[in-house]
């Protein structure tokens, strides 16, 4: 914790404020990044060799292996405070969610692929990938995000304060949990 604070202390105050105030949709921003890089580079190590032909296959698999991840960090970091459910509810929950997840992210592949006819003989190759990543991996990841956020909240880790904070804390850090309501 002694890297955030000396990151927050050089934050100006007004910013401060308000990342402390959203330290959690923070942390969840910051380990979908991170699962975002994984779907990307298992996505595309998928398409560019054994799943060549079956893009939503490919972005289908790394996106669970992503899950996977972000269960992990999402559990013991980002709403490592929240909770209510035990272990093994909480987890096939997140999975639950996390699936509808996956299919919310195909979404928009699949309507570029498959509805609007985006892919090779229709247009270039260059137009296919890009159409696929901006598809796929921008505006699929995007919406899947936003449901991801508020299913979380509400369904998975739906108590603040259920799990103490761990003591080496400080004042920077320190922030009361919002309730659900205040969260809405």
């Amino acid at each position: 914790m002694f890297v955030v604070d000396s990151a927050l202390r050089r934050v100006p105050e007004p910013i401060r404020s308000l990342v402390i105030k959203h330290h959690e949709g923070l942390k969840f921003l910051i380990v979908g990044g991170t699962c975002f890089l994984i779907t990307a580079a298992i996505n595309y190590g998928l398409k560019l060799t054994i799943l060549h032909e079956k893009p939503v296959t490919a972005l289908t698999v790394a996106t669970i292996i992503a899950t996977i991840v972000s269960y992990v960090l999402n559990r013991e970091w980002s709403f490592r405070t929240r909770g209510g459910r035990e272990r093994h509810h909480e987890a096939l929950l997140f999975f639950l969610v996390s699936g509808l997840g996956v299919g919310v992210n195909d979404i928009p592949l699949v309507i570029s692929r498959y509805v609007l006819e985006l892919r090779v003989p229709v247009v270039s190759l260059l137009t296919q990938e890009i159409s696929d990543f901006v598809s796929g991996m921008i505006l699929g990841t995007l919406l899947a995000m936003v449901f991801r956020l508020w299913a979380f909240r509400k369904f998975v880790f739906p108590h603040a304060g259920a799990r103490p904070r761990p003591d080496h804390t400080t004042h920077l850090t320190a922030v009361p949990d919002r309730s659900d309501d205040e969260v809405a």
